[in-house]
């Protein structure tokens, strides 16, 4: 197997060192021509990038300018160690340089953690003690919302079959739902948000919707703070003891100090730890390491990222 000319790219060498294990900084080296070098929009016009012909990558990507790639005439593949690409795959992918990522990887613990959430939810585990016995229906037979249909919903919807939940997936383009957003907020029992990163899906997630979820139901963020009108949510909430709301994310993230969001007792908010962490950002690299082994070798690759796949969920 020919070794291609490699570099890393990110905006700081601790991600690298974090995501990447030391083994698997091995791994690399000892399959590609792997340049010393650590190259960020810093240091990008003092090296020499002509023969590059692969990037690995992870969060810290840069989003490159068309004089930059340019300069990289050779590059072939970028493999991206971490999730979403949007930012800055489309200009690659128009030059027929191939972009592979991690996102089922990060998809996993996203989706186990969700999964966690909705059973306790179906319980009212957040709100239920000796002064509140108020407990939900459980599992069997309730239906749940995913607003969403990406990999991280995907993933999520395997995980589910074994719960005998009716699920609902609203993808994010209006012309792919047959079910619309009111009717999934008006009959789940919990709603989960999956929605990608995307301008046009900013404050979708609006107060009337909120304010018609059933009695005791659940909404889990794990999506983007930014989807949700904030204030809204926190109205309902406030009006609505009976509603909680599972906050792994925020707008903006933390929330300002002296928020709400942060006394309300039926909001949990967490540290947006719902994604890859610690020992789990090592699988995202395995992910890309592998796919980069079936490139080198000239075989299908299992995580390619396609325009169409940009444009869907």
């Amino acid at each position: 197997m020919k070794k291609l000319k490699a570099v890393f790219v990110c905006a700081k060498k601790e991600t690298v060192d974090y995501v990447y294990s030391e083994a698997q900084r091995k791994q690399i080296a000892e399959v590609t021509d792997l340049m010393p070098e650590i190259v960020n929009a810093g240091n990008f016009d003092s090296v020499d990038l002509k023969d590059v012909e692969v990037i690995f990558s992870t969060w810290g990507m840069m989003n490159f300018t068309d004089e930059q790639l340019d300069r990289m005439s050779n590059l072939k593949a970028v493999f991206y160690g971490a999730g979403a690409t949007d930012y800055f795959a489309r200009p690659l992918l128009a030059r027929g340089i191939k972009v592979i990522s991690a996102w089922k990887a990060n998809a996993i613990p996203v989706a186990e953690f969700v999964l966690a959430q909705i059973i306790l939810s179906m319980k009212n585990y957040f709100s239920n003690n000796w002064n509140n016995k108020f407990a939900g229906p459980g599992c069997y037979g309730e239906t749940v919302a995913l607003i969403g249909a990406g990999a991280i919903s995907s993933k999520l919807q395997e995980m589910l079959k074994v719960l005998n939940l009716n699920v609902l997936v609203i993808p994010s383009r209006p012309e792919r739902r047959t079910v619309s957003l009111e009717e999934a907020f008006r009959t789940a029992y919990v709603v989960s948000n999956h929605l990608p990163n995307r301008e046009d899906n900013q404050k979708v997630l609006t107060r009337e919707l909120f304010a018609s979820m059933r009695q005791g139901a659940t909404f889990i963020n794990t999506g983007r703070g930014a989807q949700v009108d904030e204030a809204g949510l926190i109205e309902v909430l406030k009006a609505r003891p009976d509603l909680t709301a599972l906050l792994d994310v925020t707008f903006p993230e933390p929330p300002e100090a002296g928020s709400e969001l942060y006394t309300l007792p039926n909001v949990r908010l967490t540290t947006h730890i719902a994604g890859s962490l610690n020992d789990e950002v090592h699988r995202m690299a395995d992910y890309v390491i592998g796919d980069y082994l079936h490139f080198a070798a000239g075989e299908p690759l299992e995580h390619e990222v396609t325009e169409e796949m940009l444009m869907t969920h």
